[in-house]
């Protein structure tokens, strides 16, 4: 058993402890809040929480976290002042009082022994390096896609999270939502005949080198820990319009585009129709009339495009078979190649919204089971990713060896493969 299936254990065992305690004793009155009577979870059963860079995407996650009953959360750390507060308001408002504490450093945070989870929406130069950090000192994870700036970093994570035993929910939560699941039952039952081709949308067919701007007054670290913000990533001066996303660090020194950035979403969902889950594809060519494909040892073919969507919304994923077709995308709607394959559907559910896929976390950090978008999902999900984006840029075929993820004879593309980082950031 793991040190925190141990402490669930304990907790549940000191619960009982009290109520027989109480029934003993009585007429002694224990509260309702402490049995958990009432719809109140008594603290033994919570999941106590801290919050790793609360910006835009972050705050809308952590709202979802906040209306979990049996979620408590104790901490906000975030390198910019303004977004730290504002988490903190967040928080504070949501439990009645003024308790949540704050930090500029991360490993401070992670220092705490109260906290069992962390949720890391950080920017991607950040993600997997605080989610290993977090590994290593107990806590388990909710952690924002992109996960990985590598092939490299991809492995590690993985590694980590099962040496560890510690729970890893990637933030692919279209995992989690039913339309996504039906068509993924499609493929997987054979109602679309034997599987061909998995189609996944880019958002941007190419990549590029991270940014650099120039430098402007650097503000003081309580306002803005800019070395801190750069964390593992090459130095570069100080601009304001990198905290708010200019082009840094989603992949690394080749940067991720959008295949990184909607890949994390629509590869992933191609991997799972594919039963691709424990691997990626092996083979990967360049852009012919602007797309890219990827063959998994299966024979399934990856194709990543921009063009020729339905009217599914963003992230959009397509799965076609020897005898039937399926589409899906954020608008909830499923367009398929007979009205027969959605006989089943249930309710259409437009949106994108984390709150099953962060449940699915909570509910597994208790358990101690696999989330949906578990350690090796989100390790060969990105490995997919990666390897495309390599490909791109290189413009020429590339074969991948699912033994070692490392390149065939190609010692230009493995080099791609890992990055020099900044001390002491060593993963």
């Amino acid at each position: 058993m793991s040190e925190h299936a141990a402490s669930w254990s304990r907790r549940r065992f000191l619960k009982g402890a009290l109520q027989t305690s109480a029934l003993l004793a009585a007429p002694q009155v224990v509260s309702s809040v402490a049995l958990g009577k009432d719809g109140a979870v008594p603290p033994s059963e919570r999941i106590t929480l801290g919050g790793l860079g609360i910006g835009n995407r972050g705050g809308y996650d952590l709202g979802c976290f906040l209306n979990e009953a049996d979620v408590r959360c104790l901490a906000i750390c975030d390198v910019r002042r303004e977004r730290r507060e504002r988490a903190k308001k967040m928080v504070d408002s949501r439990y009645g009082n003024s308790d949540c504490k704050l930090y500029i450093d991360f490993r401070e945070l992670l220092a705490r022994e109260d906290l069992d989870a962390v949720l890391i929406a950080t920017g991607p130069n950040w993600h997997v390096t605080a989610s290993i950090a977090a590994a290593r000192a107990g806590k388990d994870v909710y952690c924002e896609k992109p996960c990985t700036k590598n092939i490299v970093q991809s492995l590690a994570l993985a590694e980590v999270f099962q040496r560890t035993g510690r729970v890893f929910q990637g933030g692919m939560q279209r995992r989690s939502l039913p339309h996504f699941n039906y068509a993924v039952e499609l493929a997987h039952t054979g109602k679309l005949g034997k599987l061909t081709e998995v189609h996944a949308q880019a958002a941007g067919m190419r990549t590029h080198m991270s940014g650099w701007l120039p430098a402007q007054e650097q503000p003081p670290r309580e306002e803005v820990d800019w070395d801190m913000y750069l964390g593992p990533a090459a130095w570069r001066p100080y601009n304001r319009a990198m905290l708010d996303g200019f082009n840094f660090e989603k992949g690394g020194g080749l940067t991720g585009g959008g295949i990184l950035e909607w890949g994390s979403h629509c590869v992933d969902l191609c991997q799972w129709a594919a039963g691709a889950d424990k691997t990626a594809p092996v083979t990967y060519e360049p852009i012919v009339d602007k797309r890219a494909s990827a063959y998994y040892a299966s024979g399934v073919k990856l194709v990543v495009r921009d063009d020729g969507w339905l009217n599914s919304g963003s992230c959009p994923a397509r799965f076609v078979g020897e005898t039937g077709w399926v589409e899906t995308g954020d608008s909830g709607d499923i367009f398929a190649s007979s009205p027969a394959l959605l006989a089943g559907r249930g309710a259409k559910v437009g949106g994108y919204p984390a709150n099953n896929h962060i449940r699915n976390f909570l509910d597994c950090v208790k358990t101690r089971g696999l989330p949906a978008a578990n350690h090796f999902v989100t390790c060969n999900t990105h490995i997919a990713c990666h390897a495309v984006n390599v490909c791109i840029a290189l413009n020429r075929k590339l074969t991948l060896d699912p033994k070692t993820w490392r390149f065939v004879n190609d010692d230009e593309a493995n080099r791609y493969r890992w990055e020099a980082i900044r001390d002491p950031w060593r993963l």
